[in-house]
């Protein structure tokens, strides 16, 4: 397959990111509720999934303080300083969790943030959810004097609204600082971004959409179609109705339109669902599949190599 040059921004902002970034929440190691989703992967095998990362060309990473209570930042900055790595050879974004919070914990907290992921720095810093005692307002306030401190290189914010990320993008712009990505969740199984005007906002304000669970919690691979007996494995997933048989039943249609794409490229049905993401908008959404072994990790990045042509990404687009 020809290799595309595909690399883009993060909003604007002179973060440059692979379209295939390295989702870091399977690696919690089923330290707290958010960690029990995934199975608990080992060092060796961490280690190895993102030299694999890195050697396909992926060139960042997104973790976050609710994933393990730090877990996911610490294996993740051991497995890099194992490799090799030094500040600045790749890009890293986490998350400050808000729940029962208000703004005055960001500045607090970040030097935990900082030491958990020491040596490398916080190149993208992200409200994890909406829901903190203070207004977004004040949590981009807060965001900033980060910002201007050194402490951190960009301000990003997840599970936003349109209106909320709006409100954000004011304040920060009101402060010469831009908002460069709301990290949403953004599938084919899940398109709620296309009509509830997250997308279309940012798109308008230059905002990237960073696409997680982009392959549904694994769903779009289509092996729990092919073999339901996984989903004993797969931790509290499992749980989820897209998980039950009549989520699975409801899913088969698009499963099936994947497997053929996939035929017709020589690839997997999850690089087709992956590959329609980062395309179909043109470069302002880039996703972070959490791969859980070297072949995921590998199989994810080799979505960069090709392109789907506008017809079959039409053709995913149909309900």
């Amino acid at each position: 397959m020809k290799e595309l040059q595909i690399n883009r921004h993060l909003g604007k902002s002179d973060l440059v990111v692979t379209p295939i970034g390295l989702g870091c929440w399977q690696f919690s190691k089923k330290n707290n509720l958010a960690g029990k989703f995934w199975p608990k992967l080992d060092d060796e095998l961490i280690t190895s999934i993102v030299d694999q990362s890195l050697q396909s060309g992926i060139n960042w990473f997104d973790t976050a303080e609710i994933y393990g209570d730090g877990a996911s930042e610490k294996a993740l900055s051991a497995a890099l300083t194992r490799l090799g790595k030094k500040p600045g050879d790749v890009l890293i974004a986490t998350k400050w969790w808000p729940m029962f919070r208000t703004a005055s914990n960001i500045p607090r907290t970040i030097d935990e943030r900082l030491a958990a992921l020491d040596p490398f720095p916080i190149d993208l810093y992200q409200v994890h959810q909406p829901y903190g005692l203070s207004s977004e307002k004040e949590e981009m306030k807060a965001m900033a004097g980060l910002v201007k401190a050194g402490k951190i290189r960009y301000i990003g914010v997840s599970n936003f609204s349109a209106a909320k990320m709006r409100s954000a993008w004011e304040t920060l712009d009101r402060l010469g600082i831009p908002l460069i990505s709301n990290q949403v969740r953004y599938n084919l199984l899940d398109r709620s971004i296309e009509s509830n005007g997250i997308l279309q906002t940012a798109k308008e304000l230059g905002i990237t959409i960073i696409a997680f669970s982009p392959l549904a919690q694994g769903i779009l691979s289509g092996k729990f179609h092919d073999n339901p007996g996984l989903l004993k494995n797969i931790g509290f997933r499992k749980y989820s109705s897209s998980f039950k048989p009549s989520g699975l039943e409801k899913s088969k249609p698009l499963i099936r339109q994947l497997k053929a794409l996939g035929i017709k490229y020589n690839v997997t049905p999850s690089q087709v669902a992956l590959n329609w993401l980062i395309h179909f908008h043109g470069d302002a959404v880039v996703a972070i599949p959490g791969s859980t072994t070297v072949t995921h990790a590998l199989e994810d990045a080799a979505v960069m190599k090709f392109k789907l042509s506008e017809e079959d990404m039409l053709s995913l687009t149909v309900k």
